[in-house]
């Protein structure tokens, strides 16, 4: 297996970033095209709110989430750059065949076949780029690396949209499924694989070896921060992925939107609110964790306490600017959560369980918030729809926000209460360690 040597050039390793960042983009993008697409699919194949929250989340979710950790394990022994491009081929094929599908059940299994394919995208990125940026840059770096979900989202919306506006929503999914395949081999062609481990202190480069998944899991379950890191994110997930998913929606049936004007509207908030919150969580996550780790659990929170008061407001007005300004508070603020947590995660665990660690922490994180989010919403809805008719999935968004909001909020904060205890059990155990 090639790797990169101790030293390459600085603008290297930004070229590889970027091409992490393309990736991850054509991940968001492919991911979240079927909410701008919901209401033309659910008008032709005749479909429910629940069923189209099933084919949003849950039948992303269910291989997304168990496969990650499979393949993580291969992330962490073999070469991340072909497992990385394999899986932008897999899920870009699925994306193009979901615009064949006919009925439920083949858009259903199309959705599988990409939640398959991107199980190997992000993990290993993760890894990759803690190997290719020191501790101290790794905040950002992994913030560049998540402006692709602001990016991803936001192309999504307005390149679906106006694809399906123009050709039919099936064309949308074929055009950007085939555009990923094409990418893959320019991937593998530029980015190589670096040294492992290479800028992290003794403590986490214990064995340059292969760990089993039981090690793993002894050094990152027990801590409490895992778990609260993990929980949180789900939580936060469920409102990501939920809100990103029925607001095109929301803005057609409640705010009277046609498909390209919701397309361009939505792409805007959240290119605009989305790419500032990402980037604020790196500059917060790399200033305030340098001194404090608690600091990762308590930017989120805080993040999340100003995003609740912005979102019900927009919920409780029919004007388009109002609802636009107010929209971007929430869709900013709801994504300065990812640097902090991946940046934790990262240091949880040691350079040769990195990308098992970040998989087990995107298991529970999907579980949760691509497996249920989605669907959470769209049942409501359908509960509610007897009473309020077209407004019911105005009232499914309040709900779910009044709910998930102070979930989150205090999910974080315990987090941050004990990633600084954890810190210190590792010195004391690595300490420990070299005494003996």
């Amino acid at each position: 297996m090639t790797t990169v040597q101790q030293k390459e050039p600085t603008s290297y390793r930004f070229f590889v970033l970027l091409m992490l960042f393309i990736v991850y983009t054509f991940n968001y993008l492919d991911r979240q095209i079927i909410s701008i697409l919901a209401v033309p699919i659910q008008q032709e194949l005749d479909l429910s709110d629940t069923q189209l929250g099933l084919m949003g989340g849950f039948a992303f979710a269910l291989f997304y989430s168990a496969l990650g950790v499979p393949i993580a394990r291969f992330a962490d022994r073999l070469n991340r750059s072909w497992i990385i491009a394999g899986s932008l081929t897999l899920w870009s094929s699925f994306t193009a065949l979901c615009g064949l599908a006919t009925g439920f059940w083949q858009l259903f299994l199309a959705r599988l076949g990409v939640g398959v394919g991107e199980a190997g995208g992000v993990a290993p990125s993760f890894s990759m780029i803690s190997d290719y940026f020191p501790q101290s840059q790794r905040a950002r770096a992994l913030a560049a690396f998540t402006l692709a979900l602001p990016v991803g989202t936001a192309a999504g919306l307005y390149i679906g949209g106006q694809l399906a506006v123009e050709y039919g929503w099936r064309t949308a999914f074929l055009v950007l499924g085939l555009a990923g395949v094409i990418i893959a081999p320019f991937f593998l062609l530029i980015v190589r694989e670096p040294e492992r481990g290479r800028y992290d202190p003794k403590r986490l480069v214990t064995d340059t070896g292969q760990a089993s998944f039981k090690d793993v899991c002894k050094v990152v379950l027990p801590k409490a921060s895992f778990w609260y890191l993990s929980l949180g994110s789900g939580v936060a997930s469920m409102l990501s992925y939920g809100l990103a998913f029925w607001l095109p929606a929301y803005v057609q049936r409640s705010l009277e939107l046609d498909l390209s004007d919701t397309s361009k509207f939505l792409a805007s908030a959240a290119l605009i609110g989305g790419t500032m919150g990402i980037i604020l969580g790196g500059l917060l996550g790399d200033y305030l964790g340098k001194k404090d780790r608690g600091a990762y659990g308590r930017i989120p929170a805080v993040a999340f306490m100003i995003a609740m008061p912005f979102m019900l407001g927009a919920m409780a007005t029919s004007n388009l600017w109002l609802v636009f300004f107010l929209l971007l508070v929430p869709q900013a603020m709801g994504l300065v959560w990812a640097p902090p947590s991946v940046a934790a995660i990262q240091q949880i665990a040691p350079a040769h369980m990195r990308a098992t660690a970040s998989a087990i922490y995107l298991l529970i994180t999907n579980l949760i918030g691509l497996g249920a989010g989605t669907v959470l919403f769209g049942v409501i809805s359908d509960i509610l729809t007897a009473q309020y008719g077209g407004e019911a999935l105005r009232y499914s968004i309040v709900i779910c926000c009044l709910t998930l909001y102070p979930a989150v909020i205090i999910l974080y904060l315990l987090a941050a209460r004990n990633l600084k205890r954890d810190e210190q059990l590792d010195e004391t155990s690595a300490y420990a360690q070299a005494t003996t």
